[in-house]
């Protein structure tokens, strides 16, 4: 089969690779569609930090944000999943350690993450390997281009959730009509967290480094866009970070109100200095998100339901021949400003 594997800083292209064999408890997966993140194109520059502390290393076949169809199974406990179009976490635990069993697979220090870390490879290919335990079903309603948006979403409802305290009945976070949250950072997930918070009743303000990314999040209907010098000081109950500019988790901790909340879910390449006494001294809540585990139904059922449409943010779908060049930076005007580019390896 054909799949998309990086060699080294700036080199990576279409090889014919074996297709993937299920074992007991495996399926393989026909991917519909793929998303490209900033993780994989730091794997093309060399950045990732994985890449330095051993966890990965070339050559890596990327791809985490995926849909696709069940096409085989390796046992017959798993093949009640044949024919389904799914998705599937990310992060695989041992299902053995004390964070496995806690239900912190997402932590567990010898968890391969798929296409990221322990050489698992990714969905940039035309089929993908993966655990049955991973797989959620799709609703009929949810098409490729949604459900391979499943997986950042996820990632942006864990942070959401943990910016907006509020009673849990339905397992989301509840907010008030006071409730005023900045996101920092208008790429893919800070857009999506400025939905779902938008759809749960917060007034949403979003920050963006230049006007042209603050121009498409005004397109989505997110009418409160700031810049830094224009930053009005209202008093932000929270803060939600998922920017990759190291000077903003200390902005972020400096402007919420006290006995606020900050989630911090980007990642600059540099270390970002935080302050602690900011924290103890305004009575902060500060929370790291990392991944989307545990957040993958709840993204779902909000996409069903019509309360989220992630798919504006989509600039556009390539094949896997174009995926070099994407992770270039090669980007045509007449993608508009959107800023999540989706890979269909089927062309």
């Amino acid at each position: 089969m054909r799949a998309f594997v990086i060699t080294g800083p700036g080199h990576g292209a279409v090889q014919d690779v074996d297709p993937p064999s299920p074992a007991p408890g495996q399926v393989v997966v026909d991917i519909e569609r793929a998303g490209v993140c900033g993780t994989d194109m730091e794997f093309f520059t060399g950045h990732m930090a994985y890449l330095r502390t051993g966890e990965a290393r070339y050559p890596v076949r990327i791809g985490h944000e995926w849909c696709g169809v069940v096409a085989r199974s390796g046992d017959e406990a798993s093949a009640a999943w044949v024919g389904q179009r799914v998705i599937g976490d990310t992060m695989l635990g041992c299902g053995r350690c004390r964070r496995c069993l806690g239900g912190r697979q997402h932590l567990c220090a010898e968890r391969f993450e798929i296409g990221v870390r322990g050489g698992w490879p990714g969905a940039l290919a035309e089929q993908l390997l993966v655990p049955a335990s991973a797989l959620y079903a799709l609703p009929a309603g949810i098409g490729p281009v949604t459900g391979a948006l499943v997986e950042p979403g996820g990632n942006a409802l864990r942070a959401v959730r943990a910016a907006l305290a509020g009673p849990a009945q339905t397992g989301l976070a509840q907010t008030g009509p006071a409730q005023r949250l900045l996101v920092m950072g208008p790429g893919t997930i800070g857009l999506l967290a400025a939905q779902i918070a938008r759809s749960l009743g917060a007034e949403v303000h979003l920050l963006g480094r230049d006007e042209p990314s603050l121009r498409f999040a005004r397109d989505l209907g997110l009418g409160h866009t700031w810049l830094r010098d224009t930053l009005p000081g209202l008093p932000f109950d929270a803060v939600l970070d998922a920017s990759t500019a190291a000077g903003l988790p200390s902005l972020a901790a400096g402007i919420v109100e006290p006995g606020g909340r900050v989630a911090y879910i980007g990642l600059s390449t540099e270390p970002s200095p935080l302050d602690t006494r900011t924290l103890v001294l305004k009575d902060i809540t500060a929370t790291g998100v990392l991944s989307a585990s545990g957040g993958l139904a709840e993204t779902i059922s909000l996409y069903a339901s019509g309360a989220v449409d992630p798919r504006p943010i989509v600039a556009a779908t390539v094949g896997l021949d174009d995926v070099a060049e994407v992770l270039a930076g090669h980007r045509p005007p007449d993608w508009g400003g959107a800023p999540k580019i989706h890979v269909d390896p089927r062309h």
